[in-house]
């Protein structure tokens, strides 16, 4: 009987849930976890290693390498392809922004930022 799957830790949800090409409606779509998403706003926009990245979702770092490059396929596969992107779903829970460990430099929450 496999392990239960560990809930990754996340910030805070996207802004926008959906993304697609401009001037038509998109003929498929991606969809991409929300874990996902945190992997590449941690790793990619914010600059964290996999290690960094690993501690601030609470999960090991070759967690974070499986689902950093899933994410990284799904959005080349997005941008190459011209398909819609739909961040839903995913095995995480949202930081309740009484984190100590909150190393993203605040929860979104901390920050003022909105959530969806």
């Amino acid at each position: 009987m496999p392990r239960p799957r560990k809930c990754r830790r996340v910030c805070c949800l996207p802004w926008n849930a959906s993304f697609g090409p401009q001037g038509r409606a998109p003929e498929a779509s991606v969809v991409m976890s929300v874990d996902e998403y945190e992997t590449i706003r941690l790793i990619d926009l914010m600059g964290f290693t996999q290690e960094e990245c690993a501690a601030q979702m609470n999960v090991a770092r070759t967690t974070v390498q499986g689902i950093y490059n899933d994410a990284r396929k799904k959005l080349a596969d997005v941008l190459v392809n011209a398909k819609g992107l739909v961040i839903r779903g995913g095995d995480y829970i949202l930081c309740d922004s009484l984190e100590e460990s909150c190393a993203c430099g605040g929860c979104c929450k901390h920050r003022g930022e909105r959530e969806t």
